[in-house]
């Protein structure tokens, strides 16, 4: 598993170099910055190729700071069991109706990520999930194709972002080179690939990646597509 985390990160790393690169275009017009944490709220889903990458950061935390971390992750999962009675480990989203997820994330929902040390900065940094690293400004295709067309209320005041040439990128290869490695992990982990697994970023800390018995699990769950 090891070779396709690895080429995960550097699929990671290709986003935050393209995040460096709008963030010194746009100047002060971004003001994404070290200590800002208003993004870092609520809850989200991840992909269980991020929760795995995001795990192997969390166990490079010191004992104390995990402690504290779990404690906050395991209030979380309270929260979510009194809507979902039956979420247990690997925690995964996608046996619940799509319809039904937005209960389970509400906009109003203001609580901090269990992440966020008391700095306001990620206590993961070079671990946190694509969606963290892509968050704050509009995704558009170098073909000029948008494929998210939100961005931080705090960036670019006063104009439309997507206007911004320089802010275009190969998001179309992006997330295919993403389908294309989680396809590969969830055929190492269980034996057939599938499109999509996704769980919280709470509730990825909480996994037992190594003794939970994947190949049983994704022997008597539905395929997801």
């Amino acid at each position: 598993m090891d070779d396709i985390l690895t080429g995960y990160g550097l699929l990671l790393q290709e986003v935050d170099e393209w995040f460096g690169r709008v963030a010194d275009l746009a100047g002060t017009a971004v003001s994404c910055r070290s200590g800002c944490s208003e993004c870092c709220r609520g809850l989200f889903d991840i992909t269980l190729l991020d929760a795995f990458y995001l795990k192997r950061g969390f166990e490079k935390l010191d004992t104390v700071c995990k402690k504290a971390v779990l404690s906050r992750a395991e209030g979380r999962l309270v929260s979510l069991r009194s809507l979902w009675p039956d979420f247990a480990e690997p925690y995964i989203l996608n046996y619940r109706p799509d319809e039904e997820w937005e209960e389970l994330m509400p906009d109003d929902d203001e609580t901090p990520c269990p992440l966020v040390g008391p700095n306001g900065r990620c206590l993961v940094y070079a671990y946190r999930p694509m969606t963290c690293r892509l968050h704050g400004v509009p995704l558009v295709d170098v073909s000029g194709e948008i494929m998210h067309d939100e961005w931080c209320t705090l960036n670019f005041p006063g104009e439309d972002p997507r206007e911004r040439v320089g802010l275009r990128w190969e998001f179309n290869r992006l997330f295919r080179d993403e389908l294309i490695l989680f396809r590969q992990f969830t055929e190492r982990l269980h034996g057939y690939p599938v499109n999509e697994l996704d769980t919280f970023i709470p509730t990825a800390l909480l996994i037992d990646y190594i003794s939970f018995d994947w190949r049983s699990w994704g022997a008597h769950m539905k395929k997801p597509a």
